[in-house]
């Protein structure tokens, strides 16, 4: 089937959902060499669920928690995973054991950077009533909690995100279509000098390569300058360098902005269905990396780009004996699938900040406002480029 008409079959799919009353949020174009699965997200992977809480209230609490979680019961179906610090000047909790063991066993959750102690005690409380045993007869779980820094548009010293606003999240999250842009974790969020927040995309693969599925998530917080801003190889932050620039309060500019509020963060999730044990995750989160590099991201010394990634094909099952059971299913190990998961994570992490900028509209909080992308003209700049039809 020509690409064309994979990616247009696709949207249709999409579109399909809206009418059906989801939550619509595709990117408005495509590119790369596999198309979008119908949700054109990371809940494209059979079983992955999505949930948000956004908080926006007053002048000055905009932030919120967005959740991830791999499967219906993730503590005793345990999916195979591998953490990568691209840039360490941030913080995801529980990396290690997801390094030592190869699995992920708990949700994933961002939050802002001051919040992610009560996001921690949010999870082991979701936990707790899910698995009453934990702690007791059971084994205790470390919760992975990532963050990104919203004190631009947020007051952070005030922790809005409480431990019950973390177990609705988990409870809440959902297969499906869900909301991006200014929502959740990503709802005090900047990138290139625009408001930015939550971003996703898919690829899948053809049949002749196992018609896997990649998808990608991110809560982009990038700081990187206006000019560095690529869209599918136009310069866009160049030629829009000198308008819509965040208007800051007295106190503040571009030029004082220090440390993580200068250079930001991005939290990226990869989801596969695609059996992958933790040593090729790893290398999948490498290939992440040259996703964001091609939207013009370097990661500045102050940046926290923090990636996760998980395979809902290759699972270490809990016997009745809270036994881990090492999983049966072969890894894929042909070199041509391998390079086409590598090159699908690359295209869908790249497409999954440009949804983040797409989705995000204006927002003034803190005495700051940000703008969102102007999406009509960026879109012109790309067809009159020929980037895109």
């Amino acid at each position: 089937m020509p690409k064309r008409l994979q990616y247009g079959l696709a949207l249709v799919a999409a579109l399909f959902l809206a009418a059906a009353g989801q939550v619509q949020a595709v990117l408005p174009f495509h590119f790369g060499l596999y198309p979008a699965g119908p949700l054109d997200g990371i809940t494209d992977i059979p079983g992955v669920r999505v949930g948000h809480v956004t908080l926006v209230e007053g002048g000055d609490v905009r932030t919120g928690a967005t959740g991830i979680v791999p499967t219906s019961d993730p503590w005793n179906n345990k999916v195979s995973a591998a953490a990568l610090a691209f840039n360490g000047n941030g913080e995801m909790t529980g990396t290690h054991w997801i390094n030592t063991s190869g699995y992920l066993e708990v949700p994933i959750v961002l939050t802002n950077t001051l919040n992610v102690g009560l996001a921690d005690d949010g999870v082991v409380d979701w936990m707790i009533r899910h698995y009453p045993n934990v702690g007791r007869t059971d084994d205790v779980p470390l919760p992975v909690v990532a963050e990104c820094d919203d004190q631009l548009l947020n007051n952070i010293q005030l922790r809005s995100v409480k431990q019950a606003n973390i177990v609705s999240v988990l409870d809440d999250a959902k297969e499906g279509q869900f909301a991006r842009g200014s929502v959740g974790a990503g709802t005090g969020m900047r990138a290139f000098g625009f408001k930015a927040g939550i971003g996703s995309a898919s690829r899948v693969l053809p049949a002749d390569l196992g018609g896997y599925r990649i998808g990608v998530l991110v809560n982009d917080n990038t700081g990187s300058s206006r000019e560095a801003l690529t869209i599918v190889g136009v310069p866009v932050g160049e030629k829009l360098k000198n308008e819509y620039k965040t208007l800051f309060p007295q106190h503040l500019s571009e030029a004082t902005l220090h440390g993580r509020m200068e250079s930001g963060s991005i939290i990226i999730v990869v989801a596969t269905n695609a059996p992958l044990d933790s040593r090729q995750l790893h290398a999948i989160l490498l290939r992440a990396a040259l996703g964001m590099g091609r939207t013009g991201l370097t990661s500045d010394v102050g940046s926290g780009d923090l990636f996760v990634g998980f395979s809902t094909g290759y699972v270490f099952k809990r016997s009745a004996e809270w036994k881990i059971v090492a999983p049966s299913t072969p890894i894929v190990e042909d070199n041509a699938t391998l390079n086409a998961l590598y090159r699908a994570t690359a295209e869908a992490t790249q497409a999954a900040i440009y949804d983040a900028l797409f989705e995000a509209k204006t927002m003034t909080g803190n005495g700051t406002t940000v703008f969102g992308l102007p999406d009509d003209r960026v879109l012109q700049m790309l067809r009159t480029a020929g980037a895109i039809e």
